[in-house]
Parts: structure tokens; sequence; C-alpha cells
């Protein structure tokens, strides 16, 4: 059975720290890049970082570059996302997905149609609030 879990979510006060794990099961990470996409009540999913399958390439959004990072570990099919200086507008539902198709970590960020992506996480929550 293929599964994406997310976990690491919480409420952090600004300016506070988290990182946000994405678990792969049933199929073979390596060949996947992946991707962490936010969606806050009221607004549009974003792609707020994506990695290649190699590591080779990342790719962050304006709003994150400089404040977060992606990592991945193929050996424990897991990738990462650190988040440092947490504000309040990172408050949302964070998802990680999974792309097999190839394409560009700037391209895979910025998809439009969810089912674009082959697999989807269920989700995480995180707050950041005083």
């Amino acid at each position: 059975q293929v599964q994406l879990v997310e976990s690491g979510g919480g409420l952090v006060q600004p300016g506070g720290s988290l990182r946000l794990s994405c678990a792969a099961s049933g199929f073979t990470l390596d060949y996947y890049a992946i991707g962490w996409f936010r969606q806050a009540p009221g607004k549009e999913r974003e792609g707020v970082s994506c990695i290649s399958s190699s590591d080779s390439s990342t790719y962050y959004a304006d709003s994150v570059k400089g404040r977060f990072t992606i990592s991945r570990d193929n050996a424990k099919s897991t990738v990462y996302l650190q988040m440092n200086s947490l504000k309040p507008e990172d408050t949302a539902v964070y998802y990680c997905a999974a792309d097999g198709s190839g394409r560009a970590v700037q391209a895979m960020c910025v998809i439009q149609k969810a089912h674009e992506l082959n697999y989807w996480g269920q989700g995480t929550q995180v707050t950041v609030s005083s």
C-alpha cells in the first residue's frame, strides 16, 4: 500500500522552529521528487519547497526562502522540512507529495492540478501563534 505520512506539525510561537517529516512506504522514494505544499483556510494551495530525486536540485517559494530547508534521506525513505523563524502567516496544513514524472522541481512546486502528482499525504497542521 502506497503511503506518504507527514508528522512534526504543532503549535509554535512566532520565531520558533519545527521540523516536518514525510515518511514514504509502498514505493521506492529514490525515484521520486518530493514537494511540500501548504494550504491555509480560505487560500489556495501553495508549493513551499521541492527537492529532486537525486537531492541535487531544490526549490523554495519566495515566502520561505532563507527560513525553510528541505532535505531527504532515501535510506530512511523520509523527506524533511526544517522550518525556522516561523511567522503567523506560515499557519496552514502542510502536505507532502511525490512526483515521478521527472519534471523540474520548480515546475513541481507550482503545479496547479493535484492529480498531476503521483501521491499525496494526509497533511499535518502547523499553527504559529503567541
